[in-house]
């Protein structure tokens, strides 16, 4: 279930809400009672491109470092 982080614009508290993601733009009540708050922006790091990430090279070793470590 995904997670939103709010902040409370009476107390300053940061929060965070798992809920639905069919009830991403429902308002959250602050921890402290406050109704006034705020979605925040949360970013996500994503790299690549989807199916265009090289394949591992056949019977080279590889593991987690490229085989540098021996693993």
């Amino acid at each position: 279930m995904p997670r939103y982080d709010y902040r409370c614009r009476a107390c300053g508290d940061t929060f965070e809400v798992s809920r639905p993601m069919r009830e991403a733009t429902e308002p959250a009540a602050c921890p402290q009672g406050h109704d006034d708050t705020v979605k925040l922006l949360s970013t996500v790091a994503v790299t690549g491109r989807g199916g265009s990430a090289p394949a591992p090279s056949a019977g080279g070793g590889g593991g987690c470092c490229g085989g540098a470590c021996g693993c």
